[in-house]
């Protein structure tokens, strides 16, 4: 036993040795470099290039072109609409002592009774328009240019082409009037197409058309809020419609508007993370009521920007919410640039570029902006490396 344990001894013992030895020829020859070497420095270069910055400002995502309606003044409220509902042309927008209001579309207002056969004017066209949209025979109408005979004791129409007599012209009891491009006339099939639209949607089928028998709308509309109960006086305010064009409401504080471009980028990015491409549609002004003792004398006018998304779908199913919104602001072309990290703040102020031989270079530096900065500076030029920390 005293032998077998010797014989192990000595094995260790020459093990050791062994392992010694080699550690020894390690820290000696070409082994492996020590772990705590200190890496080389990173470097970048400075490139040539075009920078621009991002402006980002908060808005809310909404609807375009909101308004709010009346019905007629007298009437009371006794039907409306549900918020969020869509309605298009022919439908109906409320009811005014049980009886409907009509969604027309164009871009002149009914602004008195169509009862007398031969009365011109663009609230005229609006009907004759309608009408034929919704599938009625409206029959032909006067072309541009052509005079017609006014009902006696009827005005010409506001803002009108030349009306008549000429000097050369019959004497008429009737003024004469030319018709514009604009305008349409009360014809007898005008009004037949009329009484037929009444019949079918459950109007007194008159033939004859109030002033408010029919709302005005620039097109397809959401009701977006409704400001009156059923019982109402219809002569208030009734509700709010608005384009259902989504749009996003961008509020400027001063200065902003001098910051972006408004032919460059605008990026919407919505409550849950995703992106929207989008472009200004409009710059509004909106300068503060000024009365005596008004708090608002002297308050800087409101600039609203208005940003249209090029893909609707994308904002299709997207609730009205606040959004933020990225324009693009200074654009600066073909400077020199680094990235922000190779930028070292120098003991006497200012900034400094270090070289990879440790010489630093004093700079000056102009626009910021997704982790680049422009410099300048002598001996500051395109492809000169940069030690830097990214």
């Amino acid at each position: 036993m005293r032998g077998s344990r010797r014989l192990v001894l000595a094995a260790v013992c020459v093990a050791v040795v062994a392992v010694g030895v080699v550690v020894l020829l390690q820290s000696h020859g070409d082994g492996p470099a020590p772990a705590n070497a200190t890496p080389a420095a990173a470097t970048a270069e400075v490139t040539r290039t075009d920078l621009t910055s991002t402006v980002t400002l908060q808005g809310t995502l909404g609807y375009a072109d909101e308004i709010a309606v009346k019905g007629h003044s007298g009437g009371h409220v006794t039907w409306l609409p549900t918020v969020g509902t869509t309605v298009s042309r022919g439908a109906t927008l409320m009811r005014v002592d049980d009886r409907a209001v009509a969604v027309f579309y164009g871009s002149t207002p009914l602004f008195r009774a169509l009862d007398t056969p031969g009365l011109v004017g663009r609230d005229v066209r609006v009907v004759a328009d309608n009408l034929a949209a919704l599938g009625y025979r409206i029959g032909s109408q006067p072309k541009a240019g052509t005079v017609v005979d006014l009902p006696a004791g009827t005005p010409a129409p506001p803002a009108s082409s030349a009306a008549l007599p000429t000097s050369d012209a019959p004497a008429s009891p009737a003024p004469r009037y030319t018709v514009s491009k604009d305008d349409a006339v009360l014809t007898p099939a005008l009004t037949a197409a009329i009484r037929r639209w009444q019949q079918d949607t459950g109007r007194p089928h008159t033939g004859e058309l109030g002033a408010d028998d029919a709302v005005v709308l620039a097109g397809e509309a959401r009701v977006t809020a409704t400001s009156a109960q059923l019982g109402d006086d219809a002569g208030n305010g009734v509700l709010s419609v608005a384009s259902t064009t989504k749009v996003v409401h961008v509020p400027l504080q001063p200065g902003d508007a001098q910051q972006i471009q408004k032919s460059g980028q605008v990026t919407v990015v919505l409550p849950d993370g995703a992106t929207a491409d989008a472009t200004i549609g409009s710059i509004s002004t909106t300068t503060p009521a000024r009365s005596a003792g008004n708090p608002a004398d002297g308050q800087p006018a409101q600039q609203t920007v208005t940003v249209v998304p090029t893909d609707a779908a994308a904002v299709q199913h997207v609730d009205p919410a606040p959004v933020q919104v990225n324009f693009t602001g200074e654009t600066r072309k073909g400077v020199l640039a680094v990235p922000i990290g190779a930028l070292l703040a120098l003991s006497g102020g200012g900034y400094g570029l270090q070289k990879p031989d440790g010489t630093l270079l004093a700079v000056t530096t102009g626009l910021f902006t997704k982790g680049m900065v422009e410099v300048t500076g002598t001996g500051v030029a395109a492809g000169l490396k940069v030690v830097t920390t990214s």
